[in-house]
């Protein structure tokens, strides 16, 4: 699941970043953003490396790491590492981010995130929050891998989940790099964010330096599904079949939240007959619109836990973190 390695981020520093700074209990971990992968017009080398962080237990991961680095927190340190993993767990996305911290044994600033095994798990199967689960979707490098069997399954599912998704938004035939960026662009539909604060180009650069680890991210989610998607080597050119009967398939694939908004939003119209959720698939099949129906409810998701996930942002920065943060966002926003 790793894509090209950076040369900044390599795995000595990730080493050096663990074993110096953190408590060790935590069962997965990677990092992503444009501090680990190259993106187009940016310099890697300038850039704070995100990384996650996947625990059992909340509460004692971060008392363990309040009492090694209390700097790393705001004041929310102060109600107690109770209140910390209750404020992850109940709050938002279910992260609880810490963010523009340096590592001065390794030279760099990172941001970092917590999250529980449990809530990782249901957003990559069910794409209830559709936030690590869109990070996710991309090349990622990863530093611990899971030896959880439970966890290595809804990580190759989110990615046949998104592909599934790709395809019901896409025409009968599609350049390969029209696909990646549809990916791609999953979990920053409905994001706020894009409109205020991100760079417009984002997923662009993202994807283009990231082809060849598109490619082996997704192979084997494209082999298993050659009954419905071809992708030519030799052109980079894509055909899908775009019969009812197959969207049929890639609407029953979807995760449990979209799906069930697809149908929830389809039965809204009056006009319509209500319908249960077999029958509805079907119809919405038959609708030239199918995808329009589904990017939505996509947008609604994405849209409530940023949103969400923001607000829990500043306080768990804390507002001089959280202005810098966002200064930085907003200059690369308007470079673009």
């Amino acid at each position: 699941m790793a894509g090209t390695k950076a040369v900044v981020a390599c795995p000595s520093l990730y080493s050096k970043i663990l074993e110096s700074t953190f408590p060790q209990h935590f069962s997965f971990c990677f990092a992503y953003g444009s501090g680990v992968f190259r993106q187009s017009g940016s310099d890697i080398t300038n850039n704070m490396i995100d990384m996650i962080f996947t625990v059992e237990d909340p509460p004692a991961w971060h008392k363990e790491n309040i009492s090694r680095n209390p700097n790393h927190y705001s004041a929310l340190r102060l109600l107690g590492y109770k209140t910390v993993a209750r404020i992850q767990e109940n709050w938002g996305a279910k992260v609880y981010f810490n963010a523009l911290v340096p590592i001065k044994d390794a030279g760099v600033t990172i941001k970092y995130g917590v999250v529980s095994r449990s809530a990782l798990v249901t957003d990559l199967l069910d794409w209830n929050k559709l936030y690590l689960a869109g990070r996710l979707h991309k090349p990622v490098e990863v530093i611990r891998k899971t030896s959880d069997s439970q966890l290595r399954s809804a990580l190759q599912l989110n990615l046949h989940s998104a592909v599934h998704t790709a395809l019901l938004m896409l025409p009968e035939n599609f350049s390969e790099h029209e696909f990646y960026i549809t990916i791609s662009s999953l979990s920053y539909a409905g994001d706020f964010r894009m409109m205020f604060g991100e760079d417009k180009k984002k997923v662009h650069k993202i994807v283009e330096p990231q082809m060849e680890s598109f490619r082996e991210l997704y192979s084997p989610v494209i082999n298993s599904l050659s009954d419905f998607l071809e992708v030519s080597k030799e052109s980079g050119l894509c055909s899908q079949d775009a019969s009812p009967v197959a969207r049929i398939h890639h609407l029953n694939q979807l995760p449990r939240a979209p799906q069930r908004a697809v149908v929830r939003l389809w039965n809204r119209d009056s006009r319509k007959l209500r319908q249960d959720t077999e029958d509805t698939l079907r119809a919405i099949a038959y609708d030239p619109d199918c995808g329009l129906f589904l990017l939505e409810c996509i947008k609604d998701i994405v849209s409530a836990s940023s949103i969400q996930q923001s607000l829990k942002g500043i306080l768990t920065a804390g507002i001089f973190k959280s202005l810098r943060y966002g200064g930085n966002k907003i200059l690369k926003m308007i470079k673009s």
